[in-house]
């Protein structure tokens, strides 16, 4: 009895935290039936569980609602931002990096046969360059581009909008994760909702552009409202580094890979 109680009171002590989570950016991190769901999900849940004094909820929601969260001081963390610290100096600080993702850009075949596009973004001036709402993934000289009007850009919700709109040839090329893009593509042609070759453009990859690294990124802007943001940043980092230490981190990689 006395002992119950014990795990009672230990359990009541426990401090609620919300983490945000991208819910339109599959595999990686995304929205399934009102649920978090994703690779970074499976790593995030993972190490959640192992901190101490702490009951953690994972709540998905759009990428441009968990940046002005974040921004507005209002959510404690999202993932999985990369680091920016210039376009989103709101975003401090960062965990250990969590996995490693290649930004490619995905172009119509009839894109990238009318001319090389071996240099980014100076090949693709000219283009509408499609993006997911709120990322920053093309780097400083495509942002250049675009306030000088030498490439266009059309933000779409999501990885999966975003395809269509390229194979309708709304757009010329996306720009996102490798993994992210071929994933979706095959999800979108199980459901009947990409006809490549027929009611929807043939696509290629045409260069990689970045090595990027997803993360938890934390606020900035709280004024000391998350008493235990500096106890919570160094437990899950010091659970993350164990778990890429042992190969946790690869291992729950692999497995999600193969069954999804």
């Amino acid at each position: 009895m006395i002992l119950s109680s014990c795990a009672a009171l230990a359990q009541a002590a426990d401090i609620a935290v919300t983490l945000y989570a991208d819910a339109g950016y599959p595999p990686y991190s995304y929205e399934k039936n009102g649920k978090p769901a994703g690779l970074y999900y499976e790593i995030v849940s993972t190490a959640v569980k192992r901190l101490r004094g702490y009951k953690v909820e994972i709540q998905p929601v759009p990428w441009k609602r968990g940046m002005s969260l974040l921004k507005s001081g209002n959510g404690f963390a999202l993932y999985p931002p990369y680091h920016n610290t210039h376009d989103e100096p709101w975003t401090w600080p960062y965990s250990l990096p969590l996995f490693e993702e290649k930004v490619v850009a995905i172009c119509r075949k009839d894109v990238l046969a009318a001319k090389a596009r071996k240099r980014w973004p100076e090949d693709f001036y000219g283009l509408t360059i499609g993006n997911n709402a709120g990322f920053i993934v093309g780097g400083e000289s495509f942002e250049a581009a675009i306030r000088d009007g030498r490439l266009k850009m059309e933000e779409g919700k999501d990885v999966a909008t975003n395809l269509v709109k390229l194979g309708l040839k709304r757009i010329d090329c996306y720009i996102n994760d490798r993994i992210a893009i071929q994933w979706t593509l095959k999800q979108l042609k199980a459901e009947g909702r990409y006809d490549e070759g027929r009611t929807h453009a043939e696509l290629a990859e045409a260069l990689v552009i970045a090595t990027e690294q997803g993360f938890l990124g934390y606020t900035e802007r709280d004024n000391g409202r998350y008493t235990y943001k500096t106890d919570f940043v160094r437990q899950f980092d010091s659970i993350i580094y164990q778990m890429k230490r042992n190969g946790e981190i690869d291992t729950i990689a692999r497995n999600f890979f193969k069954t999804h």
